[in-house]
């Protein structure tokens, strides 16, 4: 739910700690890497990846904030719950960014996100799509989507009128 609502962003070795990347490499080591792939049989590229894999990893960069995350945003019933507690938690550095960054963001959409991500794990994929396409739709519909184009995109004053 945190990475749904906020955005935020991730390194390449968080995706690696969280499960979601199965193999890790600096920057520096992906020319050697993408030429190794590019020059093998497809049945090789484990072995590739495992040659490239980094030995060490940057420790998790949302780490020092793991308890702060998990108590607003782990069962919370509702977005207002949600910046109801990051509200409490003046003794973050975080919270803050994150409350300024929730303010810029689409109410309805912020409110549509958090329900279909709390829908989601007890439904299948096709289920799952249907729901997104379904939710995606009515967004593109609704005045609140314009309005952010015209902020973001058009006028470019990144002052949207929810």
């Amino acid at each position: 739910i945190f990475l749904g609502l906020t955005g935020h962003r991730l390194k390449g070795s968080d995706l690696k700690h969280l499960g979601i990347a199965t193999h890790f490499t600096l920057s520096e080591n992906m020319p050697a890497l993408k030429s190794d792939i590019m020059s093998s049989d497809r049945n090789s590229i484990a072995d590739i990846l495992e040659k490239h894999e980094s030995e060490t990893l940057a420790p998790f960069s949302l780490d020092p904030h793991r308890d702060m995350i998990e108590s607003c945003f782990s069962d919370a019933p509702s977005v207002s719950e949600i910046i109801s507690r990051l509200k409490r938690h003046n003794n973050s550095d975080l919270a803050p960014k994150l409350l300024a960054a929730l303010s810029r963001m689409s109410p309805r959409s912020l409110v549509v996100t958090h329900k279909l991500l709390t829908l989601a794990p007890s439904m299948t994929y096709e289920e799952c799509f249907v729901m997104e396409f379904n939710a995606a739709r009515e967004c593109v519909r609704s005045g609140e989507f314009k309005e952010g184009v015209r902020a973001l995109l058009v006028d470019k004053d990144n002052d949207p009128k929810w």
